[in-house]
């Protein structure tokens, strides 16, 4: 019986990038990159990721939130390295995932020694490695909680499939980690697939944010919507629009006050007033500009955080 997990967390992996930068190998599956024509949207865009980096992590800790930073390495070169969320997750019962990725230059981004700095300087408890990483010699990948976003207190993981998730790893996820799945397929407004869910959903204690109108199929979206609410979610319809200005990516944390709502100030200045009051009932809103990380890396504050369900051995010191 694996012991009862929280929906939201106090604690997160963060990776400071060394070379941060338009990463050419995601961009056929990444609709949301966006290389820039010339220098003057970010004349350094790798610094200017690391001052957007920083001030998240500032923003999180006044919030009361436990950030655990790793450096990461400038060899080999790793683009996207800040998104540690799409190589590891960490469960309640101590488990660590780890998970196949499809472009091969994002692989060298799993370093042993970042989970031990956590275990370290968290104290935090490790009793399981499930090692899913075989799967990228047959070409099938399943990018974490990219690829996942999970209902912990229901045991239910939400997966759009795309090329980057793949429904054979999925269900190896779910059944060792004790998860039901609930797939679907899930389009921008292009019709190309959207390449990972938690660009367009996102799931609290008592809240669920989806962009409804990408789930084409409407079984598959009355599907999505009605196990959402019978699991007692609040759902906050967002727009196609919406989800492209990263509105669907953004990550539920409790903090030392209660809890806190992570997103970006883009995510957040393309919200409704209503849509806006919805999540600040839920939850202090902590918005954080990180536009050079967005553009050129298509990913936005929730990529870059992987929260930390580990049990403890003892109080643990922050970064």
């Amino acid at each position: 019986m694996l012991e009862e997990e929280p929906q939201s967390t106090g604690a997160v992996l963060m990776v400071r990038p060394a070379r941060f930068g338009y990463n050419a190998e995601t961009a056929a599956s990444n609709a949301f990159q966006q290389a820039d024509a010339d220098a003057r949207h970010a004349p350094d865009p790798a610094a200017e990721a690391v001052r957007e980096f920083d001030a998240l992590a500032q923003a999180l800790r006044r919030a009361g939130i436990s950030v655990f930073v790793a450096d990461d390495t400038a060899e080999p070169a790793k683009p996207d390295a800040l998104f540690p969320n799409n190589w590891v997750s960490f469960h309640r019962d101590g488990s660590v995932v780890l998970y196949p990725m499809l472009a091969p230059n994002r692989r060298a981004e799993r370093r042993e020694e970042v989970i031990e700095q956590l275990r370290r300087e968290g104290a935090f408890r490790i009793t399981r490695r499930i090692d899913l990483t075989y799967r990228e010699a047959e070409s099938r990948f399943l990018e974490g909680t990219g690829s996942l976003v999970l209902d912990r207190v229901s045991r239910t993981a939400y997966a759009c499939l795309s090329p980057r998730t793949d429904f054979g790893v999925l269900g190896e996820f779910a059944q060792r980690l004790d998860y039901e799945l609930v797939s679907f397929d899930a389009v921008d407004a292009h019709a190309r697939p959207i390449y990972h869910t938690n660009v367009l959903m996102a799931i609290g204690a008592q809240f669920a944010v989806v962009c409804a109108e990408a789930i084409a199929d409407p079984a598959q979206r009355a599907s999505v919507l009605s196990r959402l609410r019978a699991t007692g979610h609040e759902i906050v319809t967002i727009s196609y629009e919406q989800m492209r200005q990263f509105a669907g990516n953004l990550l539920e944390m409790e903090g030392a006050q209660g809890r806190v709502i992570a997103l970006s100030t883009t995510a957040w200045a393309s919200l409704d007033a209503g849509q806006r009051s919805a999540l600040e009932k839920q939850a202090a809103i902590v918005a954080v500009p990180i536009p050079t990380i967005e553009r050129l890396g298509g990913g936005g504050v929730r990529c870059m955080l992987a929260e930390i369900h580990l049990p403890t051995r003892g109080p643990h010191l922050l970064s």
